[in-house]
């Protein structure tokens, strides 16, 4: 059994264990709000688990305020529906509770809650960042229901711009959760699909942190653990959702590869991105479809690193044995081998090329990610040619 309480300061403030989500408005207090709006998404909004806490909220005199218009992959409207309620609420802060999405929409709109200028101008883009003031920026209490992003110990969030089709990351340091609440129980109702969906998620920034250029020892360290937690519990997790021990390392590898990934992402994510944003397709599944097309692709650059990585995970072959395991990995799990089978066509191939290479992530993939890389790789990932 893994322990059921544990305090982490990561840097976040992460509240670990089962059970506590019973410290939400003691936590919501210590992060300085008195008027907490809680950001989900629609689904999760009319389950028992929302509806608990905004009565735990309302009992502690915190309020009963709750925004859900959010997509599945948010658009910029939903974040600034957002905002509009926060404001014409009085909030002085955001519980963002639930997967990927909420997160990432709730930690925006926290972030442009006193801001003047419009949100695309605070894009990952060189020091765009500054250009915000820093005391419009309202605290937040995280609190996942799914392990993958990792957004609930991040500082930015992806969003979609409805003009262009494009997912953009909007970042600030101050956008990190002021504290965490990490409770594996309200994981286990996710289905199995999610549950492997999200878990390759967990397992592409672990992996692709690992593979980025750059020297950063104490990134490579937490993600070689994080794919080791993979590893062993996410077929588990997604065999018996009730596994609480699974359940756990896979929320620890969750936050791991978010920690991770700071030294860098790459093509997985360049190429998920713009398929999300055009095809509206799960965002981790996408990634566990493109990994063994770009493993293959990056093999000239990362093939002595992945070797190490898969002798930590007691795997023999090195890189073959690695990407011989990944895919039967995803086999297990229920992972679509192709883009087709994810219900992707290829009509928008060349629009995709041309979004990739621009991708905030595209610049840290070991191998250059140019136009036609990008397209030689969706076009194998759709047709299934490793």
């Amino acid at each position: 059994m893994r322990p059921q309480r544990s305090n982490w300061n990561f840097p976040t403030s992460v509240r670990f264990g089962v059970g506590r989500i019973c410290e939400l408005p003691e936590a919501v207090r210590s992060a300085g709000m008195e008027r907490p709006l809680l950001v989900t998404d629609p689904r999760l909004a009319a389950m028992p688990m929302v509806q608990s806490a905004l009565a735990s909220l309302d009992a502690a005199g915190l309020g009963r305020a709750v925004f859900s218009d959010i997509r599945p992959n948010p658009v910029s409207a939903n974040v600034e529906a957002g905002i509009a309620v926060l404001r014409e609420g009085g909030h002085d802060g955001v519980v963002a509770f639930g997967g990927g999405s909420a997160l990432d929409a709730g930690k925006v709109i926290a972030f442009m809650a006193g801001q003047t200028r419009p949100m695309w101008d605070f894009e990952d883009v060189g020091d765009w960042w500054t250009r915000a003031d820093p005391s419009g920026i309202a605290p937040v209490v995280a609190v996942p229901t799914t392990a993958g992003t990792g957004s609930e110990v991040g500082r930015a969030g992806v969003i979609t711009d409805e003009a262009s089709h494009a997912k953009k990351v909007i970042f600030h340091p101050k956008m990190m959760p002021a504290i965490t609440i990490c409770d594996p129980e309200l994981t286990v109702g996710m289905p199995p699909s999610i549950t492997a969906g999200t878990g390759m998620d967990a397992f592409a920034h672990c992996l692709e942190a690992y593979c980025a250029p750059g020297y950063h020892p104490m990134a490579d360290g937490i993600a070689a653990e994080g794919m080791r937690l993979v590893a062993e519990a996410l077929a588990r997790a997604v065999a018996d959702g009730t596994d609480i021990d699974a359940r756990a390392d896979m929320m620890s590898a969750a936050a791991m590869g978010a920690t991770a990934f700071q030294k860098g992402l790459g093509a997985i994510h360049a190429l998920s991105h713009p398929v999300g944003a055009l095809y509206d397709t799960h965002h981790g599944m996408t990634n566990a479809v493109f990994i063994p097309y770009v493993l293959a692709f990056n093999r000239p650059a990362i093939e002595e690193r992945i070797g190490r990585v898969a002798a930590y995970l007691g795997l023999s072959g090195g890189y073959s044995g690695f990407t011989d395991w990944v895919l039967g990995l995803r086999e297990r799990i229920g992972v679509p081998n192709t883009l087709k089978e994810l219900g992707v066509d290829d009509e928008k191939a060349e629009l995709v090329a041309d979004m990739a290479p621009r991708d905030p992530t595209a610049g840290g993939n070991p191998v250059p990610l140019d136009r036609d890389a990008s397209l030689r790789l969706f076009r194998a990932a759709y047709e299934g040619r490793l």
